[in-house]
């Protein structure tokens, strides 16, 4: 592959390429002394699950990988246990080893749904932390004064707001960047919002007399509803060992605009086929929920195969083509800006529960589905879809159209 080609791969999605120009440098090297690049990216184990909103700044690992250079997947048991303070305020409660290492293991195996295992380097940091002594951290910390954490802008903004900042805090990005040196990473791929941290790596590794890696940022995925960040807690996110069924009809219910994001950012159609699929929904010739249909399909192939993508595309039309949708469905036209983002509520308004109280109920005895998946969230937001079919029980359906 030529070089402009990879620049071409590695830049679509990207926010942040620091820089272009060590890019092309690096892949210079690489090409002519036949050596891949160590390409590095590091999640902590926080939570035992990912969704999709993880998996785009893998896809852009697996785009190295496929390039032919090194993946590192990094797993962070040691600066798990720290804390990433990004978009923090306040301090993360801490977490035990134990907890960590254990989501570690769920990481592996999902994973290498997406990546060459025979391809990936994996490491865990607290190789390298657990080795150092208190005068090695010393000297780490001496390398990084406080005037330049300061201009970080979760701390800046907690420290004017009198919110509580702990000393422990501020060695996050100073370990995050030391990782790098220890793997001699040639990139550091991350989300936007980790740019901060990306960058002390650029720095410390210079320290070490290292030449300084090139960071790669990728988009933070909104989630379902177009709004929020892709998240459980917003009860918008499509996890990756979800049920084929629950991954299909999410995907499906994504509003147009939000579906070719999802494209850029995860699907793995070619740069060309991806601006063929753009003119072919702005000028009619593909409908958008073919388009709907297709990335759907492609994302349970991933993560589960072939044959799981083909059932749930065929349920999913049964449900609502076979007659599993009553003919004579009641249908209700709401304005976008007037509607109840507490799912319970919102089940009372439109008269599908006689109370907030069976809303609650009924979601957590799993009767209440939303585009043929099951809602198990009560905080909810349809900002992102132009109708939706709601079911409550077996037989209550109702059709919401969005104006």
């Amino acid at each position: 592959m030529s070089i402009e080609k990879e620049v071409e791969i590695i830049k679509r999605g990207a926010v942040d390429l620091v820089s272009e120009d060590e890019l092309r440098e690096k892949l210079k090297k690489s090409h002519s002394e036949k050596r891949p690049l160590r390409v590095k990216l590091g999640l902590d184990p926080t939570a035992p699950d990912l969704h999709l909103g993880h998996t785009v700044v893998l896809q852009k690992l697996k785009q190295f990988q496929d390039s032919g250079h090194t993946a590192i997947f990094l797993i962070g048991d040691f600066t798990g246990m720290i804390g990433d303070p990004t978009g923090r305020i306040e301090t993360r409660p801490a977490i035990s080893k134990e907890e960590l290492l254990e989501n570690a293991e769920t990481y592996k195996k999902q994973v290498f749904k997406i990546l060459d295992p025979e391809k990936t380097e994996i490491r865990y940091n607290s190789e390298w932390f657990e080795a150092m002594n208190a005068a090695d951290m010393i000297r780490l910390c001496a390398q990084y004064t406080m005037a330049r954490m300061m201009e970080r802008e979760d701390f800046r903004n907690r420290y004017q707001n009198n919110l509580s900042i702990s000393i422990h805090e501020f060695l996050y990005p100073l370990v995050q960047g030391y990782d790098s040196v220890a793997l001699v990473a040639d990139v550091e791929l991350g989300g936007h919002d980790q740019i901060f941290n990306l960058l002390v790596g650029r720095d410390i590794q210079r320290v070490y007399g290292q030449e300084s890696q090139v960071v790669v940022t990728v988009p933070l995925l909104e989630g379902t509803d177009g709004v929020n960040k892709m998240s459980k807690t917003y009860g918008n996110y499509v996890g990756i060992d979800e049920p084929p069924d629950v991954i299909f009809g999410k995907l499906m219910s994504i509003s147009d605009e939000l579906m070719l994001k999802y494209y850029e950012l995860l699907s793995d159609i070619s740069i060309d086929e991806l601006k063929r699929l753009k003119e072919g929904i702005k000028n009619g010739t593909i409908h958008p929920r073919d388009a709907k249909i297709n990335f759907a399909k492609e994302i349970i192939t991933r993560f589960h195969s072939g044959e799981a993508a083909k059932r749930a595309h065929e349920n999913f039309e049964r449900m609502f083509r076979d007659k599993e949708v009553p003919e004579d469905i009641e249908v209700m036209r709401l304005k976008k800006d007037a509607v109840e983002k507490w799912l319970p509520k919102f089940l009372n308004n439109i008269g599908m529960v006689s109370s907030t109280s069976e809303g609650k109920r009924m979601i957590q005895q799993g009767g209440v589905y939303i585009n043929g998946s099951k809602a198990t969230n009560e905080e909810i937001s349809f900002e992102g879809a132009s109708e939706l079919i709601i079911r409550v029980g077996k037989r209550k359906y109702k059709k919401i159209l969005f104006e």
